[in-house]
């Protein structure tokens, strides 16, 4: 066996001891970068805030660079219910560490937030989720360990790593958030894992409670009444956004951009971690009529960069037609990704 062949065999190998390592230590949330347009997973009281029925799907590849040790998929629906004076959703998320997803940690989730109106401008939406999360460990088939390599045949030995009792983990979780929202601004928080679910295989270790703060602002650049210019475009509209999130003793803090000029949207964020710089986002995407598609682009800029790749995200939304109502709900104005 070459010396390549076997760093690379090496290499996989380590990716057994750090499944171990996340089996007992404080898992994190997954970070999407397209914030908005994945909102019932940024925070619950996003619900049924489109009024129109909305379909959300993200799917995230991080670091790919690392033999594709994380990737993310999300999908949701979400509708405003005039009945129930607020929105309803519901939404899955899939997440897989390791080649073949040898660690995979899915979630269920159902939410409905009330909407309500504190002044003739002034929109609160507030949410509660419910969610039930199972973790699961594919323990015999993807898992490489350090004393299984032969340098000569490769992974030719058993391991004496002894695995847990049970390779699956279920945990019922909440989540809660609000949102208020006006014609050109909109804010809000969510307190995610509020019952703070034991994920551990080998010990006890609970899944620490997420604080979420984001905001932002709309600024047109066209006059109010222009609809649409000559070459077809809509109103060139500017958002200033700040996402803050703490988990764990880790703070982010997200700076962004957008631009959105039907049919097209343009973004660029900064991500900041707890010591240092962490990467630069880069967003593209366009809609059309009812559907819009976004793709982004995580530039890593910590000491991680050249081994990472980065991370590569791509949304598609749906929004369908909004059903017949006896009185008029005002929509949220906010980036759609």
């Amino acid at each position: 066996m070459n010396e390549i062949t076997l760093k690379k065999k090496l290499r996989g190998a380590l990716l057994g001891v750090m499944l171990l390592a996340s089996a007992t230590a404080g898992a994190q949330d997954v970070g999407f970068s397209q914030f908005y347009a994945n909102p019932l997973y940024l925070n619950p009281g996003f619900a049924g805030t489109a009024v129109a029925p909305r379909i959300s799907i993200a799917y995230r590849a991080q670091w790919p660079g690392l033999v594709s040790a994380f990737s993310t998929i999300s999908a949701s629906y979400d509708q405003y219910f005039p009945d129930l004076h607020g929105g309803v959703g519901v939404i899955v998320l899939s997440d897989r560490v390791g080649d073949h997803g040898a660690l995979s940690t899915n979630t269920l989730g159902a939410m409905y937030a009330f909407n309500f109106r504190i002044t003739r401008e002034i929109n609160i939406s507030a949410g509660l989720q419910a969610s039930l999360m199972n973790t699961h460990l594919n323990w015999s088939d993807y898992l490489r360990f350090p004393d299984q390599i032969n340098a000569e045949m490769g992974f030719s030995y058993n391991t004496t790593a002894t695995p847990p009792e049970s390779l699956s983990k279920f945990g019922l979780d909440f989540n809660f958030g609000a949102v208020a929202y006006a014609r050109k601004w909109f804010a809000g928080f969510a307190l995610s894992h509020l019952t703070q679910p034991n994920v551990a295989f080998y010990s006890e270790d609970r899944v620490p409670m997420k604080i979420t703060l984001h905001g932002g602002g709309l600024i047109n650049l066209a006059d109010e009444e222009r609809r649409q210019s000559s070459l077809g475009l809509g109103q060139p509209i500017i958002s200033p956004n700040i996402v803050y999130q703490y988990q764990g003793g880790l703070h982010y803090f997200n700076y962004g951009l957008y631009l959105d000029w039907v049919p097209f949207l343009v973004g660029v964020w900064f991500r900041h971690g707890t010591a240092n710089a962490d990467a630069f986002i880069f967003q593209v995407g366009v809609q059309q009529d009812h559907f819009k598609v976004g793709y982004s682009y995580d530039v890593t800029v910590s000491k991680l960069a050249n081994n990472t790749a980065g991370a590569h995200e791509i949304t598609v939304g749906i929004m369908l037609p909004v059903p017949e109502q006896k009185k008029k709900v005002k929509a949220i104005r906010c980036p759609s990704f």
